[in-house]
């Protein structure tokens, strides 16, 4: 199907039911973005419902108990239910019409491939409606990491937690691992004495009679939104509904470095409607976790190198707080549709920024965050620029980049300027409060444009502009991109250093944010000497600095321009680091030489064990040579 008949067949695409109805038919081309990415028969039966009872065994890295399904028949004809798996090994599979007796099913595993895992399919009885399945995962289940005592901050005991995006869930539970498929779960965690299990749910202060943490998540969500993780954890309240957990080494530095998360609640609330998730938590997870920060209902997990001291770097917080409205709230359907979670959330989050610190502030990180999307547009093919790719990429992990979150921002940054703020405003909280809870295609999003705002107001924008958004790879010559005065008076102090008119001391560095430290070294050109460069680094000690994203820009800056005096500090950040975001460009410097390659393998191969499934995968794509953001 070409770019445009795919444009033409969205914007004609209606709004689906309320939650509360029955599950929509799938549209052609959310269908076929499914496929792509689950095995699962969503069109004939979907999960309504999860309880799990699983076992944490830090010794043979492995968790088992059982997973009980409840399903709503689509079809009322269906005969199976089709699930996603990986690497778990299925003991038992039962059926049941009422949870009450159960039967031995029929089932198969198929083939296993190399991204989808297998498929599990199971026979469905004339009116069962629950699976219940006795299972183990696999020490090398993608969606797990396993830290040993050594591997965390307090260095007593070992730590699990999960990362399930995008298609990892179903290395830890047998479901229909897609984003169109909600459903609510409890689930019953019995773990090593004197650790403790949080998850992505309602959660209780201490253990139950046999030890066993318990939870209940009331709302329905994707699977890849159900989190676990298991640890020497405190907690310390922020707020009425907010607080943080981490390992009690790091859980006063945690609690002051988001401290003001209850305000940020606030402020969203007050710009686009209430928050429906009761309580919102922070997790601050051990080093090796590979992203910023992952949007878990009711508990963000974290990244430890954004804390700082001095909360310069909470526009994180910010971000997974607004995905309470964009991603978890409203999900997108699959995973081609990717920008309606993130793209939509980075404009939430620059706008809340605006709220917290003022416009001064949110341009600064808008500006920063256009030079993350032509860096990612830089290292990825031409197909994966657009926001909406075609075909859809079968492991959406591979074409993981800055362009849905940036792209997208400019994209509704734009509608902004078309039809004004209050206007827009409007109708984001419209989409918000008409979706709420459930999962949407970019279709749907497309056809409530055009009955909220396009038919309302029409001639403001056409069906062209919008079709160079969502499928041209170039960025549409009338895109409204952003700018600091700030950022631009550094990138003035830079000139005059290089020209010879300052001096390293004349900068006006101490009065920097890390934002502006990141532009200064960021947009570095070619032609700095390394001369130069050590200069600065006698000044200004950046190879010694424990800021993680300043000393990732400034190390990157360093091994760009040859200077192999950085490799004792790169390999000190490599070994300790393992946020993807700020791993992957260290790599991708050193790989540039024969010399770097070499040396970037050995210290991989070192450094390996304290990576992340995930994170492991991005790295050995890297070495390879193989494009990505």
């Amino acid at each position: 199907m070409t770019h445009r008949l795919v444009a033409a067949a969205l914007t004609m695409l209606i709004s689906s039911a309320a939650s509360a109805d029955p599950p929509p038919p799938l549209d052609a081309i959310t269908a076929a973005n499914v496929a792509v990415n689950s095995y699962a028969n969503v069109q004939q039966v979907r999960t309504t419902h999860i309880a799990l009872d699983l076992a944490v065994d830090f010794a043979k890295k492995t968790l088992s108990g059982s997973a009980e399904l409840q399903l709503e028949r689509v079809d009322p004809g269906a005969a199976e239910v089709v699930l996603d798996t990986s690497a778990l090994d299925i003991a038992k599979v039962e059926t049941s019409a009422d949870g009450e007796v159960w039967l031995s099913a029929k089932y198969t595993l198929g083939a296993v491939d190399e991204v989808l895992g297998a498929p599990l399919t199971v026979a469905l009885p004339p009116g069962a409606t629950r699976v219940r399945l006795s299972y183990a995962t696999r020490p090398e289940a993608s969606g797990l990491q396993w830290l040993t005592p050594s591997q965390t901050l307090g260095r007593k005991h070992p730590f699990l937690f999960t990362q399930s995006e995008s298609i990892h869930a179903r290395s830890w539970i047998p479901l229909q691992d897609t984003p169109l498929v909600r459903a609510t779960y409890d689930a019953r965690i019995r773990v090593p004495k004197g650790l403790r299990a949080v998850m992505s749910a309602e959660m209780h202060d201490r253990p139950d009679a046999t030890g066993a943490w318990t939870f209940h998540m009331p709302q329905a969500i994707p699977g890849y939104l159900i989190a676990l993780a298991v640890g020497d954890l405190g907690f310390r309240s922020t707020g009425p509904r907010t607080g943080v957990y981490a390992e009690p080494a790091l859980l006063a530095k945690a609690a002051y470095e988001f401290g003001e998360t209850e305000r940020t609640l606030q402020l969203m609330e007050s710009a686009f409607g209430p928050y429906r998730w009761g309580r919102y938590d922070i997790l601050v997870l051990p080093p090796s976790f590979p992203f910023g920060g992952m949007e878990n209902p009711r508990l963000t997990f974290a990244t430890p190198t954004v804390i700082t001291g001095d909360r310069m770097l909470v526009s994180l917080v910010s971000h997974e707080l607004a995905h309470s409205w964009s991603g978890n709230l409203v999900t997108n359907a699959s995973w081609n549709d990717f920008w309606l979670n993130e793209g939509v959330t980075e404009y939430l989050t620059y706008r809340l920024l605006d709220m917290q610190f003022g416009q001064a502030r949110g341009d600064m990180e808008r500006v920063l965050g256009l030079a993350d999307l032509k860096d990612s547009m830089a290292h990825l093919d031409r197909v994966d620029w657009s926001l909406l790719r075609q075909p859809p990429a079968k492991d959406p992990d591979a074409v993981y980049s800055s362009v849905p979150y940036e792209r997208g921002a400019l994209f509704l940054t734009w509608l902004e300027t078309r039809f004004g703020r209050e206007a827009f405003d409007a109708f984001l909280r419209g989409w918000f409060d008409d979706h709420a809870f459930r999962s949407a295609g970019t279709g749907e999003f497309l056809a409530y444009l055009q009955d909220k705002l396009l038919s309302r107001q029409p001639g403001k924008v056409t069906q062209a502009q919008i079709d160079a958004w969502m499928h041209q790879p170039e960025l549409p010559d009338f895109a409204v991109l952003p700018h600091s005065d700030a950022l631009a008076e550094v990138d003035r102090q830079r000139a005059a250093w290089l020209e010879g008119r300052s001096t390293p001391d004349a900068l006006p560095a101490a009065q920097w944010s890390v934002h502006e430290w990141q532009r200064f070294l960021d947009e570095m050109p070619d032609g700095v000497t390394l001369d130069q460069l050590r200069a600065l680094d006698a000044r200004y000690h950046l190879t010694a600095s424990h800021n993680a994203i300043l000393a990732c820009s400034w190390l990157r800056l360093a091994l760009a321009h040859g200077d192999t005096a950085v490799y004792p500090a790169v390999e000190r950040y490599l070994k300790t680091v393992g946020r993807m975001r700020l791993i992957k460009p260290l790599y991708r410097e050193l790989v540039k030489t024969p010399q770097g390659k070499a040396y970037a393998e050995r210290l991989y191969a070192q450094a390996k064990s304290g990576y992340h499934p995930i994170a492991q995968q991005a790295v050995e794509r890297v070495l390879k040579g193989e494009s990505g953001g």
